[in-house]
């Protein structure tokens, strides 16, 4: 069993990344960009992370494509694939990286779905939550790999499982 941590937007709030990571102790950590932080931060350290739209001057980049745990994962914050608008852009970047898992930020608003044989997830934002989840105050995705499923289960900012946002895809 496999933990990964998908975050986005923190915008600035450097504490709540440090407080997840310390508290829901991930195996690896994706990061969806605007963190508005230095590239070279310690807290990036063994991070997958990308730059957003209002990461001005950052050396991350801005798409990354690991292979984590044996799954071809693309990382992006969304804002050149048009997320706002649909997923078109992306599911097309998807096909051609032949990705498992697809994380993204830029919207604010989290995410889930599959599709194509990729697994869209979008974290939200966890400082500035937009639309039906703004009330929790922002969220994380905690993703559990095992070798039958993959569950995407996403967090408040006090590291509380929201009960009704809990989604499993079973593969063989």
């Amino acid at each position: 069993m496999t933990k990964w941590l998908v975050v986005s937007d923190n915008h600035g709030d450097r504490d709540i990344l440090v407080s997840l990571k310390a508290t829901l102790q991930p195996d690896t950590i994706f990061h969806c960009g605007d963190s508005e932080m230095a590239a070279d931060d310690p807290w990036f350290k063994d991070v997958y992370a990308v730059q957003g739209n209002m990461d001005f001057g950052s050396t991350l980049p801005m798409v990354e494509t690991p292979l984590v745990d044996g799954q071809q994962v693309l990382l992006t914050h969304g804002h050149h694939d048009d997320v706002n608008w649909d997923l078109t852009k992306l599911k097309l970047r998807a096909d051609q990286e032949e990705a498992a898992f697809v994380f993204y930020g830029h919207t604010h608003q989290l995410a889930v779905d599959q599709e194509g044989g990729h697994i869209f997830v979008n974290p939200g934002s966890i400082s500035q939550p937009r639309g039906e989840y703004e009330r929790l105050g922002g969220t994380c995705a905690l993703i559990t790999l095992t070798d039958k499923a993959w569950t995407i289960q996403y967090y408040d900012r006090q590291a509380q499982p929201v009960s009704e946002l809990m989604f499993t895809f079973n593969h063989a």
